[in-house]
């Protein structure tokens, strides 16, 4: 018997866009964990107490959310909703004058202009971490087809009247029960393999950091350890995959994926018109330390690119490896 469905009411107490600020949580347009319109969302994941999938339903900026969710997990999705809609992000610090006329130009214009933009936080280690070693060193439609395949083969039918194809993201011991065939099938290499294979026998130890803040510690044998250092206790899992990690599950308000193949050439050519790398964009966002995701996921609105040179990447094909 289908589980009822639990609901609630959320008012932001300001303008949030929903397509401006839940994009991040989507892996490509055809991402079968979240269907995300101007107006409403749905998104199916997996919570301490179950599956959920949970219904957004926001007609305009300035009113208030409508909360919907099925399955064993509803409840938890119900409780952590208004963290999606930035109820824990909190920009007055960001816009203090002093530190506000500090930015560049470019940034305090998105600024005024993207007053709607929060970044959400999902409380959703495993799922982000995996999505992101997915992603690391291959374009982005090698690991929008990795991320596909393992929902449609492994993943579930998420709970609840949902639209057609929204699924969960498979469980950790799932994960960690792929065979290599798999694994050629989903074009994912074994360097990626096993370290989603390493990932997935931590997700139990890795579920205590979920829910807590990202300044706390947790007593340990060797001291005080932290979220941050316990996603890179895993092998495999460096700098750019916590990041990228953190400012999903966290709303991490200053992780910067360094590493990445496109953003500090991206950021160089948004604030000093030629390209840098990741020594000279960390040098040069240095002044805003502890809002600088804040500052490039503004610098991403604003419509800028970054000129490309060269040859493209070229997707690669992992079946006979």
């Amino acid at each position: 018997m289908q589980t009822p469905a639990v609901s609630s009411t959320y008012d932001p107490q300001r303008p949030v866009n929903l397509l401006k600020s839940l994009a991040i949580m989507r892996r490509g347009l055809g991402d079968p964990t979240i269907r995300l319109t101007a107006t409403d969302a749905w998104i199916a994941f997996i919570t301490p107490l179950g599956d959920a999938t949970l219904h957004i339903s926001k007609m305009s900026l300035n009113d208030a959310a409508q909360f919907s969710a099925w399955g064993p997990g509803a409840q938890w999705a119900i409780d952590h909703a208004p963290d999606l809609l930035g109820k824990k992000d909190d920009w007055a610090s960001f816009d203090q004058r002093d530190f506000f006329t500090a930015l560049p130009e470019i940034v305090q214009r998105q600024r005024i202009e993207h007053r709607d933009l929060v970044l959400p936080r999902t409380h959703r280690l495993f799922e982000h971490a995996a999505g992101a070693v997915l992603e690391q060193r291959v374009t982005g439609i090698e690991a929008n087809h990795a991320w596909r395949w393992l929902i449609r083969h492994h993943g579930r039918a998420a709970p609840g009247p949902v639209p057609e194809g929204l699924r969960l993201f498979p469980q950790p011991e799932q994960v960690a029960a792929l065979k290599r065939w798999d694994w050629q099938s989903a074009r994912v290499d074994n360097q990626r393999a096993q370290t989603l294979n390493r990932l997935a026998f931590a997700a139990s130890r890795l579920e205590w950091w979920a829910t807590h803040d990202l300044a706390e510690k947790k007593p340990q044998a060797s001291g005080a350890g932290t979220l941050e250092a316990a996603l890179l206790a895993v092998p495999g899992i460096g700098p750019w995959t916590v990041a990228e990690t953190l400012q999903r599950s966290h709303g991490s308000p200053d992780h910067i994926s360094v590493g990445d193949f496109h953003l500090a050439g991206f950021v160089g050519q948004a604030l000093t018109g030629r390209r840098i790398d990741d020594t000279q964009m960390l040098e040069l966002l240095s002044p805003f330390a502890g809002q600088r995701q804040r500052v490039i996921r503004l610098l991403l609105l604003s419509g800028q690119k970054k000129q490309s040179f060269g040859p493209r990447y070229a997707p690669l094909d992992h079946r006979g490896r």
